[in-house]
């Protein structure tokens, strides 16, 4: 995957200083790139049933889409606190920079959901572990969180422990 990882920019001190921020732009924007991400994933959960994808704001919601649209399942959006317009389950957790909530509509998924959890990144998994708790919350069963992009020396996936945890590029 080091051909992938070579089409990710890296921004310095964005958004704030001291981050190194991964941008996935430049790797989505080559339609090569893309489709090898793509089919690599999709792949990887051929043999796997997927219910739902559960995709988390924003960047996940792009890749998110197009694998539940490769593996036929359905696709639900976890989003930032206030953005959906229904009854919701919240989660709120810790950035590497700040505070965050996230939400999913409380009939986004039914008891027993094999739901693959996707994101572009896995930090400090605060976010992720966030995810997990909506889903879980709603009864869905985690098969697997998929990543990107993963920042090892934060540590994310201990987070995560006692869940799959896949990630296709690792810094």
């Amino acid at each position: 995957m080091e051909h992938l990882k070579e089409k990710i920019r890296s921004i310095p001190d964005f958004p704030k200083k001291g981050i190194l921020f991964r941008d996935i732009t430049t790797l989505l924007r080559d339609k090569k790139a893309f489709a090898e991400l793509i089919d690599t994933l999709a792949s990887r959960y051929g043999g796997e049933k997927i219910d739902v994808v559960a995709s988390i704001e924003a960047r996940g919601f792009i890749l998110g889409g197009v694998l539940a649209y490769r593996l036929g399942a359905g696709i639900v959006p976890i989003r930032k606190e206030g953005k959906l317009p229904w009854e919701t389950c919240t989660a709120s957790y810790d950035l590497e920079y700040g505070k965050d909530t996230l939400e999913i509509h409380r009939d986004a998924l039914q008891k027993g959901d094999s739901v693959l959890i996707v994101d572009d990144l896995l930090a400090t998994g605060g976010t992720s572990s966030a995810a997990v708790s909506l889903v879980e919350q709603l009864g869905g069963r985690i098969v697997e969180l998929v990543f990107l992009i993963e920042l090892t020396e934060l540590k994310g996936r201990e987070k995560l422990s006692g869940y799959p945890v896949f990630s296709l590029i690792k810094y």
